[in-house]
């Protein structure tokens, strides 16, 4: 479902990060759906239910004009995140409640904007670091100053889950059909200085390039 990351203490992870394009994650499709069910904390009986739910979100976002997986591995499948790169034309924003703050529109329409739609990571994994290095490689690799997701309001564990790994709230998103409102949370990776205490300045090293 996910910043500077927030550090994590305990040895560092050793998972080798390795990036794969739409056809080789089609392949994967069922490690990573196994990777989710263990990573996820569901009620008994609903794990087929949530399996279901992330092989569909994987199967629409690999249709996405520029998706991007990064897989981590050890011994097994240890993490994985992916997104795609959000259009210069706002529409990502549709639905946002109140006027979009300009500092995200100009980002948006500079394409400096990253959509990370789920991050999933092993328990084994959670305190070594691994989250971050997921999350901050895929930005990274995709000149992205601004990671952003949208999560289901009243999907709390994922809220705290992105919180905790440094994303911060901007808004409220109203779509249909799909849930009712999402919260709309960002990560920046842009410096935070005096005069841009947000971190969300406009930087020309990290342009995707055209």
């Amino acid at each position: 479902m996910t910043r500077r990351s927030v550090p994590e203490r305990g040895p560092q992870s050793t998972a080798r990060l390795r990036r794969l394009n739409r056809w080789q994650a089609e392949g994967m499709r069922e490690d990573l759906a196994d990777l989710y069910v263990e990573s996820t904390s569901t009620a008994s009986g609903d794990e087929y239910r949530g399996r279901e739910d992330f092989l569909a979100r994987l199967a629409a976002d690999v249709r996405q004009p520029g998706f991007s997986m990064l897989v981590a591995e050890t011994a097994a499948l240890a993490g994985c995140a992916f997104g795609f790169p959000v259009g210069r034309d706002g529409s990502w924003w549709q639905g946002f409640r109140g006027p979009l703050p300009q500092n995200l529109e100009q980002l948006t329409a500079s394409g400096h904007v990253f959509a990370v739609t789920a991050i999933v990571v092993h328990p084994h994994e959670r305190s070594r670091g691994l989250t971050g290095r997921l999350q901050e490689r895929l930005l990274a690799d995709h000149h992205a100053s601004l990671g952003v997701t949208l999560l289901d309001k009243d999907d709390h564990a994922a809220y705290s889950a992105f919180r905790s790994w440094g994303w911060q709230q901007v808004g409220e998103v109203h779509r249909s059909p799909g849930p009712a409102v999402l919260r709309a949370l960002i990560l920046v990776l842009g410096e935070r200085t005096a005069a841009v205490p947000d971190g969300l300045a406009h930087d020309a090293r990290t342009q995707r390039p055209e």
